[in-house]
């Protein structure tokens, strides 16, 4: 099939859609869950799919079950025998910290003829928010703050918030023991590593107190004088690798990054169009992470590399923004202006980049479009791209030329989804 002068903005958003449709609860989790217990079955669960998740798993469980599992807000779904709670995210609040109580409750007291089936995605780590001793949810929350505007990425921030918990990084699971805990996973942390999806409630943790101490420190966070004599006391470690209470525990990771590219890479060759998937794993300043994207799209433009034009290239992985201005914006829109600035209005190039939840930091848009004409565009309306760049204003320049894309929550998370049309000038 040959592609023809593309309605670009269509394709953006189709390849967008496949790449959802690939990671929902529906079509990853109904084949992964385990067979029913001798016992009870218990559902627990945290994070931007939970709901999603929990209505599957009432969809085609065969048997009785019970169960909480708690969401973002305006997240949640309506469910039968599995409650959802609502909490804040990516800062905890009290109905987050309610929720991890009275999961823990819920944990105690199983036999090994009970079930714990854990459902986790992306966001886990705010939701299931109990502190460990001595530290209060206010502690916790200005450490959140302080690591979501450092510029730390997604591994660094959960194993800081693994020792600042009383049920991450593996504490979960030791609570529900003896009972079998099967962990289905859907992955929003480059690299697909268990013990950081969500921080790894119900996984052995590798990581220690002092590796949490030498990230404050890395980034210049002074934290609050409580935390700061919790992490110094390191008393009570997190579960190692090899700690019999989660020798039985299972673990599944039923959607991924990759199965997302995947997805819209076959998706975008059915149109015509050569894929080339960069990587779904890629991290780094979210606008150097652009000028690499940029070089790689104008050659393919001009030399027909790695691909031949027409192409499309697809990235996923979560890129992090230093925040040094004023403005509004998540990773997303940062990463499509600094592609904007570097493209330089470069014809037969258009771009996107959403957050697979559906929601790009803490706006209510999922990411934006840039075409050809964005720059010229902005200009005509005294919009100066590097101005807002350098405000971190990502939001706002594209709000303003109408180029904001507003999914609402999709109730799946494999982070970032990052896609480059090049088409014959």
């Amino acid at each position: 099939m040959t592609a023809t002068a593309p309605n670009a903005d269509a394709l953006l958003h189709d390849l967008f859609q496949a790449a959802l449709t690939a990671v929902t609860a529906e079509t990853r989790l109904p084949a992964a869950l385990p067979q029913p217990p001798k016992g009870r079955t218990v559902v627990i669960g945290a994070g931007k799919a939970a709901a999603a998740m929990a209505k599957t798993v009432e969809n085609h469980w065969p048997g009785p079950l019970t169960g909480l599992v708690v969401t973002r807000y305006d997240h949640d779904l309506p469910t039968e025998r599995i409650e959802v709670v609502q909490a804040s995210h990516p800062v905890p609040d009290a109905a987050g910290q309610e929720a991890a109580r009275r999961i823990v409750d819920m944990v105690q007291g199983l036999t090994a003829d009970d079930l714990v089936l854990c459902l986790i995605s992306g966001g886990g780590s705010a939701l299931l928010a109990l502190p460990a001793p001595g530290i209060t949810l206010e502690d916790k929350r200005a450490v959140a703050k302080a690591l979501l505007k450092s510029g730390a990425d997604i591994g660094e921030m959960n194993c800081v918030r693994k020792h600042l918990s009383a049920v991450k990084g593996g504490r979960l699971a030791a609570m529900a023991h003896p009972a079998r805990v099967v962990s289905l996973l859907v992955s929003d942390v480059p690299g697909d590593d268990p013990s950081v999806i969500a921080s790894g409630p119900t996984v052995p943790d590798p990581t220690s107190f002092a590796d949490a101490r030498a990230i404050l420190a890395k980034y210049g966070i002074t934290p609050p004088p409580a935390v700061a004599a919790f992490l110094e006391a390191a008393e009570d470690e997190t579960p190692k690798p090899g700690d019999p209470r989660l020798s039985g525990a299972v673990t599944t990771i039923i959607a991924t990054p990759q199965d997302a590219l995947e997805a819209a890479a076959a998706l975008a060759r059915d149109r015509g169009y050569t894929p080339v998937i960069l990587g779904d794993a890629i991290e780094g300043e979210s606008r150097e992470v652009a000028k690499v994207h940029a070089g790689i799209a104008r050659q393919a433009a001009r030399h027909g590399q790695p691909a031949p034009v027409p192409a499309v290239i697809l990235s996923g992985g979560e890129t992090t923004v230093t925040v040094r201005g004023q403005g509004r914006g998540g990773r997303n829109v940062e990463f499509l202006l600094a592609l904007a600035v570097a493209l330089d209005g470069h014809p037969g190039i258009w771009a996107a980049a959403f957050d697979t939840d559906g929601i790009d930091g803490t706006e209510d848009n999922a990411g934006a479009v840039l075409r050809p004409d964005t720059l010229a565009r902005a200009e005509a309306m005294g919009l100066d791209a590097k101005a807002f760049l350098a405000n971190n204003d990502g939001y706002s320049f594209f709000k303003a030329l109408g180029d904001l894309v507003v999914t609402g929550p999709t109730r799946t998370n494999v982070n970032d989804f990052r896609v480059i049309v090049i088409d014959r000038a």
